[in-house]
């Protein structure tokens, strides 16, 4: 209920009537290592759906850093996951964030963020806060909705992550969500893109860029 409770009170910052799946978690953090004690950043936890998966992974290794804006949100994924460094922020503030734990990057970041609710402005801060902070090897994976990947915003986004890797593969579709969504992963962060990226000419080139993934 706090989850429809918190839509409605601000649709486009939670962006969906019900958490994601299990299928949908196991599919997102599937590239949670194991082994060693990696970095992982979680974008946008909301209730926890992709964070308890992200903590079976880790299994009690490395960190788990999960950045949210929602207050009530942040309040709640503290009190349920205590090994978890919550933390009430911004997404675009990520390299902040992280500098104040003593870190400059992350192995990995997972997304749970509403993309389709975000104007290209703030899409683009998002992404190119992720990038900045992912070493050559990182990962980072996010999701999108079946029935919304051709419109506008999600678009958008296949074009700027493209833009920002050099590898993106598109998952299976996962029909147990609500609604059907498919996992972006996206490696090896191209060197030096983010400071073109963020140029107003760059910008407006992939905005209107007819060649997104997948």
């Amino acid at each position: 209920m706090s989850f429809l409770l918190e839509f409605v009170r601000d649709p486009l910052g939670v962006g969906a009537v019900a958490p994601s799946s299990p299928a949908l978690a196991r599919a997102a953090t599937a590239v949670v290592p194991r082994t060693g004690a990696p970095v992982v950043v979680e974008l946008g936890p909301g209730t926890g759906a992709f964070t308890g998966a992200i903590q079976e992974r880790l299994g009690g290794r490395g960190r788990h850093i999960a950045v949210e804006r929602n207050p009530r949100f942040a309040l709640q994924l503290a009190g349920s996951h205590p090994g978890v460094e919550v933390v009430n922020a911004d997404a675009t503030d990520l390299a902040a964030v992280l500098a104040g734990r003593g870190l400059s990057q992350a192995d990995v970041v997972v997304s749970g963020l509403p993309w389709a609710a975000f104007a290209e402005s703030r899409q683009r801060g998002v992404l190119s806060a992720v990038a900045a902070v992912l070493p050559p090897d990182g990962v980072f994976t996010t999701f999108a909705y079946v029935h919304t990947r051709w419109a506008p915003p999600a678009l958008r986004l296949r074009r700027s992550i493209a833009a920002l890797f050099d590898e993106v593969v598109v998952g299976r579709t996962e029909w147990a969500n609500l609604p059907p969504a498919l996992v972006y992963y996206c490696r090896r962060p191209a060197a030096g893109i983010v400071s073109r990226w963020t140029s107003p000419r760059y910008a407006s080139a992939i905005s209107h860029s007819s060649s997104p993934p997948g």
